[in-house]
């Protein structure tokens, strides 16, 4: 099964045939998901020349942490980059450094704010193999509304070489829920964003407060004459 986004469509089409044809010496470079969205490993993202080429203007680092001495942004000066230390084993928690809800330090905002300022992103860990395409996975999963069996399959197409450990898998299956239930939420009728229902519960408060200040009376003479003599 294949799945492939074409430009101006809001959600992709499924075929059954491969999008290219692989060879091993592919998993040494980038392949892009779907337009402004590339995977690959660490080696991808140190060829400047390479990455100009492919329009590449935001690299999203994801190392392990016992890989961050060699595993580290080339060309802070040229590109955006996002650093996240994370612990390269199925015990470690993707998804809370994954959604735009905990933050624009995480993997869902600086791509989103990447594509959305007309840039074009690179996802490497160090092999591109498990780490960084579990990230790509609850990307394109969300993004289009997928299934996390269908999201696995949109990015193995474009990077045969992937495979999530176990642990991986189980948070993807996860993070399924987890968007559609936030989807539900949002487009409850009547939902309001927490910020939005915060000022204006703060709003109603000074309201009440003005109200309550001009329904106040004055203190008549007598009254003020007994606050003078205490």
């Amino acid at each position: 099964m294949s799945i492939a986004v074409h430009p101006g469509s809001t959600s992709p089409s499924i075929s059954k045939t491969n999008d290219v044809e692989w060879r091993y010496e592919m998993r040494r470079d980038c392949q892009e998901i779907f337009p402004g969205l590339l995977l690959g490993p660490f080696q991808a993202s140190k060829d400047l020349d390479r990455m100009r080429a492919l329009g590449i203007t935001h690299v999203a680092c994801i190392r392990d942490v016992k890989e961050a001495f060699s595993v580290k942004p080339r060309f802070p000066d040229q590109l955006h980059y996002l650093v996240l230390d994370v612990e390269d084993n199925e015990e470690q928690n993707l998804i809370r450094l994954f959604p735009r809800q905990v933050g624009n330090s995480r993997a869902k905002a600086f791509i989103d704010n990447a594509l959305q300022s007309g840039g074009r992103v690179l996802v490497h860990c160090n092999g591109g193999i498990s780490l960084s395409p579990s990230f790509v996975i609850m990307y394109v999963m969300e993004r289009f509304q997928l299934a996390w069996d269908d999201a696995l399959q949109m990015v193995q197409n474009k990077r045969y070489c992937i495979s999530p450990n176990n642990g991986f898998i189980t948070q993807i299956k996860e993070y399924e829920s987890i968007y559609k239930a936030l989807r539900t939420v949002q487009s409850a009728p009547g939902a309001a964003r927490p910020a939005q229902t915060r000022r204006k519960r703060e709003d109603d408060d000074e309201e009440a407060e003005e109200s309550d200040t001009r329904r106040r009376p004055e203190p008549t003479e007598m009254q003020q004459k007994d606050v003078d003599m205490t």
